[in-house]
């Protein structure tokens, strides 16, 4: 299948001339994101991210931060994105190379707004990282804006913020989230 079938809602649900997005279909995109994660589907995952995206992980300290301002782990458009595929897909990626088998968890997927042309959606997340006999864990909420585009539901902005204070074992986040 390809994404586009993936990610296109049923006829009669979805947001089609001013038609309302149902929680089923944000689900879907959200499970999608994490399965092509999951399977180190990695390009076609960059695929769900529309061309002006934007895709943040918070300091742990600092939950809602301005960007161009505060100090963030990740702060990437979408050509940031792709490199990071790139990089991901490479031996350069030391930390991921072999690469980490993964299980992403989304849950309490809620739509919050959905007045303008952008779907407000938050969603709470676990993921496992399994890797040369460890595993860590990353637990937190996703805030997601959503965009139809071309008929397809598609991730413009996504913030992940995680729940834990400290980084550790591993201190670093060297997996997509």
């Amino acid at each position: 299948m390809t994404i586009e079938q993936l990610t296109t809602a049923p006829t009669g649900a979805g947001v089609t001339a001013g038609g309302a997005v149902q929680r089923c279909d944000v689900e879907d995109l959200l499970y999608l994101e994490a399965q092509l994660l999951d399977e180190w589907r990695l390009d076609e995952w960059v695929q769900l991210y529309t061309d002006d995206a934007q895709y943040i992980i918070p300091a742990n300290d600092l939950p809602d931060p301005a960007p161009d301002r505060d100090l963030v782990l990740v702060n990437d458009n979408k050509f940031r994105l792709l490199a990071r595929v790139d990089r991901l897909k490479s031996r350069k990626a030391h930390r991921e190379y072999p690469h980490a088998s993964t299980r992403h968890q989304v849950s309490n997927v809620r739509i919050l707004d959905q007045s303008g042309e952008e779907i407000a959606v938050s969603a709470y997340f676990t993921v496992w990282r399994f890797r040369n006999g460890r595993d860590d864990h990353y637990v937190g909420r996703y805030d997601y804006r959503l965009r139809r585009t071309d008929g397809n539901l598609r991730i413009c902005y996504k913030r992940a913020v995680m729940d834990m204070t400290v980084l550790r074992p591993t201190g670093a986040v060297s997996i997509i989230l």
